[in-house]
């Protein structure tokens, strides 16, 4: 086996037959597969690039359109409404008509609003345009997984992607962070979506090339109620959580959201239990050790947006640094999560998954406690009572992301994969909503940093208690 054999990021090789021309015809090969990563990791960066990137030149939007704060906060949130609404809905469509099939619908939806925001006369039409996003967006995360799935077909090779493909999101939000700051102070808030439209377009261009096939699955049904049901219940619940920036959780505007999207959460749930072909198979959330990979992926995400949020108001409000400094402060960030990303798969080929994600929940806890007891003080300098901090929590994150992905795609047959994709970017998507929530009502401050690490630690100890044998083909076929 040559070198070119090796799959990307560590991925381990698939000696397996898969397809890897546009045709579906041939052989991949481990530089095709490599090329074929790159895609759709590129493809995975920006989505969650996207959803950050609006944070730090909101207040230049608000200023641009004259808004009110309501609209600032609709604004913030909606492509992350219809992206976490629609991803289990994605899933199914992925599996229905073929991974390829649904990521080229999603980029194409994706690619068109992105082109349309940058020239938005007002907000209306660049709220619909954040809507549109994130409805592209909830068909495209799905569908790359179950690309990724094509690519590298044997249970090794897979595995051994997930783990690279884990710590893909926290990189977006990080990079959204950054450089939208940078956008922002040297260009034009306008400019921040021309990243998402040319690397939409770029993966149009390419996928064809550089993508296999995937089958669809004509006999599946789309379960139409239960996607109404998930998708109305989540984004209702989710925007219940939004709001509490403008009002308080006793009012109307929150109790209203809150209740409904719960009582059609609720109502989903017992209608996936009756229904022939489920949008969500019970079972799948049944296994302990995949809800608690799930539960991983929120905390994660959870820690992530909490840092982000917490320290950029920090630094621009309490030291006064500009958007442009702020952004570089969070460069170690990206370094060590990037390192950590890095060594993730290699770790979890020797440890194993568990215990991988059980030490990166861990260390992202102890990453989190040691920013609450330095990091807010504005007299504490930057490179020892914030570096510390800023650069363990992500050597966490990445691990445990990179753990927990494949502890949540352990089991599922191919065919699911689109399933697995929605569930496990749902988790991830929710994880900041509830951030967000928690900061506007508590307060950013060190109780609500070292309430988070207590989490993450506790889901640590969670992950290395629970126990679970490989997969058997019953208990791949509970959720087929």
């Amino acid at each position: 086996m040559t070198a070119t054999d090796t799959p990307p990021c560590g991925a381990s090789t698939d000696t397996g037959a898969s397809t890897a021309t546009g045709t579906g015809t041939g052989t991949a090969t481990g530089t095709r597969r490599r090329r074929a990563f790159a895609l759709l990791g590129s493809v995975q960066i920006t989505l969650i690039f996207t959803l950050a990137a609006i944070a730090v030149p909101l207040p230049e939007i608000g200023r641009a359109f004259d808004l009110e704060r309501a609209d600032l906060i609709l604004l913030s949130a909606a492509y992350g409404l219809t992206f976490a609404g629609l991803l289990l809905f994605g899933g199914r469509i992925a599996d229905r008509y073929g991974g390829r099939r649904a990521l080229g619908a999603g980029l194409t939806l994706f690619a068109a609003a992105s082109a349309a925001a940058p020239f938005a006369p007002g907000i209306g039409t660049l709220l619909a345009a954040r809507f549109a996003q994130g409805a592209g967006a909830a068909l495209i995360a799905p569908a790359a997984m179950a690309v990724l799935r094509a690519v590298f077909p044997s249970p090794a090779a897979y595995g051994r992607a997930m783990a690279s493909w884990g710590g893909l999101s926290v990189l977006g939000a990080t990079a959204g962070n950054v450089l939208s700051g940078v956008i922002a102070e040297l260009l034009s808030w306008r400019w921040s979506f021309a990243v998402p439209f040319a690397v939409a377009a770029a993966a149009l261009a390419l996928a064809p090339r550089l993508l296999p096939d995937t089958a669809p699955a004509p006999g599946r049904t789309l379960d139409l109620p239960g996607a109404l049901l998930a998708t109305a219940g989540i984004t209702l619940a989710s925007y219940g959580l939004v709001v509490t920036d403008a009002l308080p959780w006793s009012s109307a505007g929150v109790l209203v959201p809150l209740l409904l999207g719960a009582a059609l959460l609720t109502a989903f749930w017992y209608a996936e239990h009756r229904a022939g072909d489920p949008l969500l198979p019970p079972r799948f959330l049944a296994d302990r050790q995949r809800a608690l990979a799930l539960t991983a992926i929120a905390l994660s995400a959870c820690a992530t947006a909490m840092t982000f949020v917490t320290f950029s108001l920090h630094l621009q409000q309490d030291r006064d640094w500009s958007p442009l400094r702020t952004s570089a402060a969070f460069l170690p960030f990206a370094v060590a999560l990037l390192a950590s990303g890095r060594l993730a798969g290699g770790l979890i080929a020797r440890f194993g998954p568990r215990k991988v994600t059980a030490a990166g929940l861990a260390t992202a806890a102890a990453g989190l406690v040691l920013l609450a007891l330095t990091g807010l003080d504005p007299h504490t300098p930057y490179a020892s009572g914030l570096l510390p901090g800023l650069m363990l929590l992500p050597t966490g994150t990445a691990a445990s992301f990179a753990g927990a992905a494949v502890l949540t795609t352990d089991g599922v047959p191919p065919e699911r994969t689109g399933l697995a994709g929605g569930v496990l970017n749902t988790a991830m998507e929710l994880g900041p909503t509830v951030v967000f929530a928690i900061v506007l009502t508590f307060g950013s401050d060190s109780s609500s940093l070292a309430a988070t690490g207590a989490a993450l630690a506790a889901a640590a100890a969670l992950n290395l208690r629970v126990q679970r044998s490989r997969p058997s083909s019953t208990a791949q076929g509970a959720i087929r």
